[in-house]
């Protein structure tokens, strides 16, 4: 069992060692799978854990599937929320989260649970590590099924978010996270966008307040019904360009607004 650097863990009553959201929206065919692998992993990898599911306002039976779980073993809960989009349901789960540190993870699993244990191994190597976020880009990374569209597309995206908001970054997009508990609740707050580019913007955040963000290699299953369509792919470039108009604004200069 690895042990988690940061404050000294305690019971699920407390504060879990390790918090895992996962974002989801109509994912009742998969939403069970996800959640025992889940279960499976974490025994061996935190004293302590928790499952959050971030239901996005889903209209088939995902929150259903999660209550039943949730009532047959404490550490696995549903956090229901309106339907606002990915954005918003990642960071409203991570801020209910309460774990020392609160794991992304995308409900399909294309990046299989057990890589959890690569995003730990970094923490404990760089005590000062702020946010670990995985990568297809990095060193160990392996991608598995993807098409070679999608890989060009994501270049080009990646390209133009070095250019434009986050330097030094090879992959902001795959959408499995490590953030260190104080790091979650001091940017989430500050998180306006709610769409796809909500990786970068939080990126970009933590990049302003002097966080370490290191990447990792992870192995990647490319989702053979991937809803990454092409009309949200090009809002992501809008999105990235609001982010620099935003800083340029100083519109992250002030306050977060609060509920």
């Amino acid at each position: 069992m690895m042990t988690l650097p940061g404050p000294a863990t305690a019971s699920i009553t407390t504060a879990p060692a390790l918090s895992v959201v996962v974002p989801a929206y109509n994912e009742e065919a998969g939403i069970a799978a996800c959640v025992e692998q889940l279960r499976a992993a974490l025994q061996a990898l935190a004293a302590s854990w928790e499952i959050v599911v971030a239901d996005d306002g889903s209209r088939d039976r995902t929150a259903d599937i999660v209550r039943d779980l949730a009532a047959a073993d404490p550490r696995v809960r549903l956090l229901a929320l309106p339907h606002r989009g990915k954005g918003a349901t990642v960071r409203d789960g991570l801020l209910a989260a309460a774990g020392d540190w609160r794991y992304m993870a995308d409900a399909d699993l294309s990046t299989p649970a057990d890589n959890i244990a690569r995003f730990l191994q970094v923490t404990c190597d760089h005590p000062g590590v702020s946010i670990v976020i995985g990568s297809r880009e990095a060193p160990g990374a392996e991608r598995l099924g993807e098409p070679w569209t999608r890989h060009v597309i994501g270049r080009v995206f990646n390209w133009f978010v070095r250019a434009v908001a986050v330097r030094g970054i090879h992959d902001t997009q795959c959408g499995f996270k490590l953030f260190r508990a104080a790091a979650a609740t001091a940017l989430l707050p500050r998180l306006q966008t709610d769409g796809f580019a909500f990786d970068v913007e939080l990126l970009f955040l933590a990049r302003r307040a002097g966080l370490e963000v290191r990447e990792v290699g992870v192995l990647w299953r490319c989702r053979t019904d991937s809803r990454v369509a092409v009309s949200r792919g090009a809002a992501a470039f809008w999105e990235v360009l609001r982010i620099r108009g935003r800083a340029l604004a100083g519109r992250y200069d002030r306050p977060p607004a609060t509920a």
